[in-house]
């Protein structure tokens, strides 16, 4: 499962379990703050906060010369480029910080955190064993904009593969196409996938001429097939494959050339030669 639906609105697997790990640490640090009488769902709210911040700053400046020409895209966290180790680090400085100053938050605080931190590492880490279990290539029904089929493992011929789902009708996937569009001509090595959800080909073609954009691997999954199996609720959704067709990784919602570098790294740098430096602006 890559996300969830709720109504219209789609999330994450990642955001709704931190959400729930949020939650389970406002109920314990709440439960806990009442024998001491000192209340801390403010101080968590803060911790969080301050987490969030970090991690985006810590992100952009590991990811700094691809945002020079995008600062709006600094603050943009639609993207979801946060590092996670500057965001803890920070918190925990903080929290300590907020532990020293204030010494009844201590064992409310602590219990919340603590909560938190396993509800959290609990559910990602089995949750991620299921993907592991289940990581190899999805067999849909593909077929190219003629009608004729296609398959992932002809188009990938033992290269990684990124598989982005997506439709004309979907506003951040018509902004991330020309993030992909560029790292598709600067990473040769690696085999770039436009599976279209349910459009006609027709459609499809239109689109693309109207967009300028020239994209060499575009496909359709007239019945939606590919979300369903991979348990992607929501687009844009791009799936990292590596060459012998395991699951690397997947990133749900708008792609920055930032986030969309972060994701290739985890393939082997074998692969990752560039053939123009323009994907690095």
């Amino acid at each position: 499962m890559l996300s969830v639906g709720i109504g219209p609105v789609s999330l994450s697997i990642e955001h709704v379990l931190l959400i729930l790990a949020f939650g389970v640490a406002l109920l314990v640090g709440a439960i806990a703050g009442r024998k001491q009488k000192t209340p801390v769902a403010g101080t968590l709210a803060d911790v969080f906060l301050v987490a969030l911040v970090s991690a985006r700053i810590g992100f952009v400046v590991r990811y700094f010369e691809h945002y020079q020409n995008d600062w709006l895209g600094m603050v943009d966290i639609r993207d979801g480029g946060f590092d996670v180790i500057t965001g803890v680090l920070v918190a925990l400085v903080f929290t300590g910080y907020r532990m020293w100053r204030q010494s009844t938050l201590r064992k409310p605080l602590s219990a919340a955190l603590v909560a938190g931190a396993v509800t959290w590492g609990t559910t990602f880490g089995a949750i991620a064993l299921i993907h592991q279990q289940a990581s190899g290539l999805p067999d849909v029904e593909l077929a190219e904009l003629n009608g004729q089929p296609a398959s992932l493992t002809a188009i990938a011929d033992g290269k990684p593969l990124v598989v982005n789902l997506w439709a004309t009708w979907c506003p951040p996937c018509i902004r991330e196409m020309p993030v992909l569009e560029t790292a598709q001509q600067n990473y040769t090595d690696i085999r770039f996938v436009f599976a279209n959800q349910g459009e006609h080909g027709e459609t499809i073609r239109r689109f693309l001429e109207k967009q300028s954009l020239n994209l060499d691997h575009v496909v359709r999954d007239q019945t939606g097939s590919f979300g369903q199996v991979v348990g992607s609720h929501g687009l844009p959704t791009t799936l990292f494959y590596s060459a012998d067709g395991q699951l690397l990784d997947s990133h749900m919602g708008e792609l920055s050339r930032a986030t969309l570098v972060e994701k290739l790294e985890r393939f082997d740098p074998a692969f990752l030669n560039q053939t123009s430096p323009a994907s690095a602006q």
